[in-house]
């Protein structure tokens, strides 16, 4: 497995783990009939359209020996007055879960956003996604902020985790 820079090449991948994993961990938190609506080709668009905003965003790709991307993590720099940069997304396939590609993904954002002098971060967790609250508090993520979100017509509550030194994601070599 090896974690790189995406790039638009890279968006039908992008869309695939990001259809996969929305219909494997939100199952039961979200309607199905929002789920059974994910489209691969509205996805490859968003995360195309994210790749070329003007917010400076980046993605970084998991893939494994055959070239397949198996997760993904994307970023941005944010104008919060907490904090300067957010990990906008963390996907896997389910098979992937559990194994530290996560983590290493995390930590690859991590360095991206140090590089760019950004030295504080926030990310955004749906509340009754247990694994990503337990994933984000095992990362040593402080409780920031709560929202409440809508998908096909339920509401859920959202919870902001942020850490002020993005270093202490990076893992040691």
């Amino acid at each position: 497995m090896k974690i790189k820079k995406a790039n638009e090449e890279d968006s039908k991948g992008i869309a695939s783990v990001y259809v996969e994993s929305w219909k494997t961990t939100y199952q039961g938190l979200v309607p199905d009939s929002y789920l059974d609506k994910l489209s691969y080709e509205k996805a490859e668009q968003k995360w195309l359209d994210f790749l070329n905003s003007e917010e400076d965003p980046f993605i970084f790709v998991a893939v494994n020996d055959a070239e397949k991307i198996i997760g993904f993590a994307s970023g941005k720099s944010l104008n919060d007055e907490n904090f300067n940069g957010e990990l906008y997304s963390l996907y896997l396939l389910s098979e992937c879960r559990g194994l530290g590609i996560g983590r290493q993904l995390v930590s690859t954002i991590a360095k991206h956003f140090i590089e760019r002098d950004i030295d504080s971060i926030m990310v955004w967790v749906m509340e009754q996604n247990e694994s990503g609250l337990g994933f984000y508090k095992r990362l040593g993520g402080k409780e920031y902020l709560r929202k409440t979100s809508e998908f096909g017509g339920k509401i859920v509550n959202d919870v902001a985790y942020g850490w002020k030194d993005v270093s202490v994601l990076v893992m040691k070599e």
